[in-house]
């Protein structure tokens, strides 16, 4: 038989209270980064099925739901039961300047990895100079006329 003796019991118990419980479990930890013109997050979820994942993005929330079930065999009996089960969801707020439409997710070896590119209207981009006549302010030149002149440039 398996036995467990523990001097730090209570500090366990404020980490579990901290840190998710098997009947509250904690929020699964991320990486998020930039990778060229994509924004890439990792999102840890080991013994999860694939297939229990979900994922929804409503205006720029994307929630993730994930459920980790334990394996309930016949004459069985759990004995020690500290791997967190149960339903895991965790909320991350993406900016305006993102392409949810084109929106890509994979899981692998119990990570979850979302690519989400960067807007076209987000990226930077070359803005053309005019060359206003001397003596006149580019105030005083309407900015329909500064745009034909600059395309006649061109």
């Amino acid at each position: 038989m398996l036995m467990r003796t523990d001097p730090f019991r209570d500090l366990d118990r404020v980490a579990q209270q901290a840190f998710g419980t098997r009947a509250r479990p904690a929020a699964m930890p991320i990486d998020a980064f930039r990778h060229e013109d994509e924004f890439v997050v990792e999102l840890d979820l080991p013994g999860v099925a694939a297939d229990s994942i979900e994922l929804t993005v409503e205006k720029n929330v994307l929630t993730v739901h994930a459920e980790r079930r334990r394996a309930d065999a016949d004459g069985v009996e759990l004995v020690v039961g500290e791997r967190p089960h149960g339903t895991f969801s965790r909320q991350l707020f993406l900016g305006e300047s993102l392409d949810t439409e084109r929106m890509v997710a994979q899981y692998a070896d119990g990570v979850l990895t979302l690519k989400v590119p960067v807007a076209e209207r987000a990226k930077p981009r070359r803005v053309p100079v005019g060359v206003a006549e001397s003596g006149t302010s580019a105030i005083d030149v309407p900015s329909e006329e500064r745009r034909e002149e600059h395309l006649g440039a061109a």
